[in-house]
């Protein structure tokens, strides 16, 4: 008699298993955004309190500007000390190329002087005297082609070093700025400030993340199932969620996720997650984490990260 009784709950138990696939193996889990500056400096003041909901783009806290913008202002004392120079370098180009005009005239003149008195001096028309001098002018406007040819080499060298001292100028001038924008540090995202302990005169170290901010829109319950129940679930399947915050109503959801791989190594959380395969008295088969988000939740609901839940799917 007794071991029909058993008998008979063991297979009505297997037959509910087979229809209802329950477990309170659950929790809600969301996104933890972790905000850290991107740039380094003492914080100025702090904009929000511990468990304020906040919106993208709202403000979070701002590292004092003034270094940065001192930087800045000596970025900008760059940038017009190399448009200065090479405003001279483009004038003393074109002066060297006027010069190297007037000097080609010159010398043009000076060429033809020198032919005419060579042939006045040959016929005995002309003074030796006047052949030298034309000798000497031709000389002369030569070497001072020379010297406007050098002059507009050396303007053109100035103009290119002091445009690429201007361009490097015009980029460290960016980076300053970008810094001084870095020292406002904004929300990324919709969410709540979670357990905050920045204060006012703390140091925000570049990359280091010092606010978190649960994310609003990454809501969903990670509920663990065993592996002989998951061969019956379908992605998009439908779902029931009681939430442990708020107990004895149940929320219609849908399976949006079925893990394909678990550590079977306890540890620190890494690419796959650790399921430990036990309840608080009894070894259990190993359980595969099910993602589950809720379908039009009614509004006003708060969900908390990391609470307790119960899931009942019906496969």
């Amino acid at each position: 008699m007794v071991g029909g009784t058993i008998l008979g709950l063991v297979v009505a138990w297997q037959i509910f298993v087979y229809f209802v696939a329950y477990t309170d193996d659950a929790y809600v889990r969301s996104d933890l955004v972790a905000v850290a500056s991107e740039v380094t400096g003492p914080i100025l003041q702090v904009h929000v309190v511990d468990n304020q909901d906040v919106k993208r783009g709202d403000r979070l806290f701002t590292i004092d500007p003034e270094p940065f913008q001192l930087i800045v202002n000596q970025r900008q004392a760059q940038i017009d000390e190399q448009k200065a120079l090479l405003k001279v370098s483009e004038e003393e180009l074109a002066s060297s190329r006027a010069a190297l005009a007037a000097s080609t005239s010159a010398h043009t003149y000076a060429q033809q002087q020198q032919i005419r008195y060579a042939d006045l001096a040959k016929s005995e028309y002309a003074p030796r005297a006047e052949l030298d001098k034309a000798n000497d002018d031709l000389r002369r406007t030569a070497a001072e082609m020379r010297i406007s040819e050098f002059a507009i080499e050396k303007a053109q060298n100035g103009i290119v070093a002091h445009q690429a001292a201007l361009n490097l100028a015009l980029a460290e001038m960016a980076t300053a700025q970008w810094r001084l924008s870095k020292t406002e540090v904004r929300s990324s995202t919709d969410g709540a400030i979670t357990n905050l302990t920045v204060r006012r005169g703390d140091t925000a170290n570049a990359n280091v993340p010092i606010i978190g901010i649960v994310d609003a829109h990454a809501w969903r319950i990670m509920a663990n199932y065993k592996q002989d129940y998951i061969r019956s679930f379908k992605i998009g399947g439908t779902a029931w969620v009681w939430l442990d915050s708020q107990p004895f109503h149940f929320h219609r959801a849908r399976i949006d996720g079925i893990a394909r791989g678990i550590s079977r190594e306890v540890g620190e959380a890494k690419l796959l997650p650790y399921v430990a395969p036990t309840t608080d008295w009894i070894r259990l088969q190993r359980r595969i984490p099910v993602t589950i988000t809720l379908v039009d939740p009614p509004p006003g609901l708060k969900l908390y990260m990391g609470a307790d839940a119960r899931t009942i799917i019906f496969p």
